[in-house]
């Protein structure tokens, strides 16, 4: 199956490692420097809005950040 993350994306459910909230996650120093990295390194896929979570995924050895406008209870829903 795979999830709708707005934007005419969809993620892989297999692939799906975590999906956190912005605002809670990115007070956190090691959070940061991982959005950082990952930005560094070409893997961040923006949305067009302001994000309000992100979805870590791996698959076929990358790894990707998801930036989503929609926020996680509403991805939770769409997992289930």
């Amino acid at each position: 199956m795979y999830l709708n993350i707005g934007n005419d994306m969809a993620v892989r459910d297999t692939a799906i490692i975590g999906i956190f909230d912005m605002d809670n996650t990115t007070t956190s120093k090691r959070t940061r420097e991982f959005l950082a990295s990952a930005e560094k390194d070409g893997g961040v896929i923006p949305c067009d809005d302001l994000p309000k979570s992100f979805v870590v995924a791996a698959e076929y050895g990358f790894q990707r950040v998801y930036l989503t406008s929609l926020n996680t209870a509403t991805l939770e829903k769409r997992l289930k």
